[in-house]
């Protein structure tokens, strides 16, 4: 499955870079992120709560940044386990424009799921991730451009 995407964020491209950097504001952004730990400046750990159809899981999941674009773009990869829910691998690639005094947010990214969530069908898995990924960088932007107005 494959999901693309751009967003327009009122922040400089140098602060949205920082922002995607900072594990708080991942945490915030996250749908159902109970925990977010940064193991170092390339890998976090994440605990997610989701539920997608009639299957609730908690995702325990690794996530490995590679940085060697920024700040103008990067990507991230990683993979979960939602125990007897199943499993989930998968990446991003961002890339950040400056236009003006925001920045323009392009992401592309790919998923590849198994177990019972494999099971629920294409058309909602896609439907949610859809929901989950809009979700995040709603969020995302909010928090932004909250700051700009502070």
């Amino acid at each position: 499955m494959e999901l693309n995407d751009e967003i327009i964020i009122n922040a400089s491209k140098e602060r949205v870079y920082e922002a995607l950097n900072d594990p708080e504001i991942l945490k915030q952004c996250i749908p159902g992120c109970e925990e977010l730990i940064k193991h170092s400046d390339t890998e976090l750990e994440a605990i997610v709560v989701l539920k997608i159809g009639p299957v609730k899981a908690k995702f325990g999941g690794n996530v490995v940044l590679d940085q060697s674009g920024a700040p103008d773009a990067f990507s991230l990869s990683g993979q979960g386990s939602g125990g007897a829910a199943g499993h989930a691998k998968g990446g991003a690639d961002v890339t950040l424009t400056a236009d003006g005094d925001s920045t323009i947010l392009k992401y592309a990214a790919k998923a590849e799921i198994g177990g019972k969530l494999a099971q629920l069908g294409s058309r909602l898995i896609q439907s949610t991730s859809k929901k989950l990924a809009a979700k995040f960088f709603k969020s995302f932007a909010d928090i932004l451009n909250e700051d700009v107005a502070a």
